[in-house]
């Protein structure tokens, strides 16, 4: 047995990380590679193994290893890392091991039925499903809420972003709602009388899949991303898995146009960038995992948006698109691609400008559903009433780009919808504070130069992982509190006129 408490709990960290690895590897394949009939075994399997986690990280002993170890001589990373680890040990005992098995299991199902008929638009055979997966999802917001002294949302919230609170999150979205009630039809005016009497040269053509993802290789490759330490694959929808040794990037490919994988491709590089660069002697224990959502969407979002819908990156970028695609394009083709203000449906596919309204759609659906106050059967006309609200725009019929749209929900991942825009805030204000130290790294995007940027940011946020909470992180990082005015100066900045 291990001489110690702290380092008995080490044990356990490396157990509990190798069955964390084990879990994130199956759940890439079950949603990449998978076959169809593999489903039943492979969601009983992850549940298992789920159950299996749980109890091995609430069994009676870790809580009297933690207290002893908090009795023992600590170096400062030691008392952090046990701080982190009490911290994630309090919100595992919330649950009994029976319920994390069962609602894994169903929202597994949740998410293969959703593939299948989201396809379909088969809203009637898809809506008992997620009554199931909502019944769970309120059924464990009561029981962390009992537990943590919290209200049930701010209950769920906080398995996304620790700390993270309505009473501070919903007035933000208020606000960001109350500008763009005003700002997205100035935008549109704005794009409006820029494109006026401009000829109209269409993306439209013939991409083959594997010229695409040739494209998305090298751009990833070229922003940092370990090849040897990741991959890229096709999924329904685009996601960042795996583990920091082992990162599964995806995307979905059309083929009569490029931007919409290459910019999904851009923003899971995002993600695994900062997976890639956290601190590895910390890898097993949660001080060496990510901060939260928010600050994981905020780099995902750096990459998508700070970078990628940046002039100057596009400088470097159009020669490779014409060396892998064989289309050449100048700036005055593709900026206004990159950055048209377009009321749409989709949320993926949506535009810096409308896309935070999407979030406040779903955050504000998403809290009625764990309350109580909105039952899946009504999901369909609360989300076409709040859609034709924020966007103008129907979905009373066509509940594939409604309510079925993401696979969020089916996956029980309700409070996670709000890290989207509080990651949009952060990184506006990461890049305003890059610009403060480095006026000239306009010129650095130019050259398809990245390392000053990577170095900034794994400086200030990689190399921490959970050192510090998300507020403290973002003062550290830009030297100020978390202030929406910096996201507003860069929407002004880039679609104002």
């Amino acid at each position: 047995m291990a001489s110690s408490a702290f380092a008995r709990l080490d044990e356990l960290a490396r157990r509990l990380h190798a069955l964390d690895h084990a879990v994130s590897i199956l759940a890439a394949d079950e949603a990449t590679h998978m076959a169809p009939g593999g489903g039943e075994d492979r969601a009983d399997a992850l549940a298992v193994l789920s159950g299996m986690r749980h109890r091995m990280a609430t069994a009676p002993q870790v809580a009297d290893w933690i207290g002893e170890a908090q009795e023992e001589a600590l170096g400062e990373e030691q008392a952090l890392a046990l701080r982190e680890f009490r911290r994630v040990h309090r919100n595992l005992t919330c649950l009994p091991a029976g319920f994390v098995e069962r609602q894994t299991h169903a929202r597994l199902r949740c998410e293969q039925l959703w593939r299948a008929l989201r396809a379909r638009n088969d809203w009637a055979g898809f809506a008992p499903a997620l009554e199931g997966v909502v019944a769970l999802v309120r059924e464990e917001a009561a029981l962390r809420a009992e537990a943590l002294g919290l209200s049930p949302y701010d209950a769920l919230m906080e398995q996304y972003d620790p700390g993270a609170r309505m009473a501070e999150v919903a007035p933000l979205l208020d606000d960001l709602k109350t500008f763009l009630a005003g700002f997205v039809p100035r935008a549109l005016d704005a794009q409006e009388r820029r494109l006026a009497g401009r000829p109209k040269m269409p993306l439209a053509g013939s991409y083959p899949v594997e010229k695409q993802r040739e494209l998305g290789l090298s751009m990833m490759a070229a922003l940092g991303f370990d090849l040897s330490r990741g991959s890229l694959s096709v999924s329904h929808h685009p996601f960042c898995g795996g583990v920091p040794s082992d990162v599964r990037i995806t995307t979905r490919y059309r083929s009569d146009e490029f931007l919409s994988a290459l910019m999904g491709t851009l923003h899971e590089t995002g993600h695994a960038l900062y997976e890639q660069n956290l601190p590895r002697q910390w890898a097993h224990w949660p001080l060496g995992q990510a901060r939260g959502m928010a600050i994981h969407e905020s780099q995902s979002l750096f990459v998508e948006k700070q970078i990628g819908r940046n002039p100057a990156f596009w400088r470097w970028a159009l020669p490779a698109v014409e060396r892998h695609l064989g289309v050449g394009l100048t700036l005055d083709d593709i900026l206004p691609r990159i950055h048209r203000v377009e009321r749409g449906l989709i949320r993926v596919d949506a535009d810096e400008v409308t896309y935070p309204l999407h979030i406040v759609l779903r955050f504000e659906l998403e809290r009625a559903l764990v309350e109580g106050a909105l039952d899946v059967a009504d999901l369909p006309e609360a989300w076409d009433e709040k859609m034709r609200a924020l966007l103008g725009l129907s979905t009373l019929d066509n509940p594939a780009d409604g309510p079925m749209q993401d696979v969020h929900w089916p996956s029980a991942a309700f409070g996670y919808f709000p890290s989207y825009t509080l990651g949009a805030m952060i990184a506006a204000q990461l890049w305003a504070a890059i610009e403060r130290d480095h006026p000239d790294i306009d010129g650095d995007l130019a050259a398809g130069r990245f390392e000053r940027l990577n170095e900034w940011r794994r400086e200030r946020i990689w190399s921490l992982g959970s050192r510090l909470s998300t507020p403290e992180l973002i003062r550290h990082a830009t030297g100020e509190a978390l202030d929406a005015a910096h996201m507003k100066r860069h929407l002004e900045r880039r679609y104002g006129g």
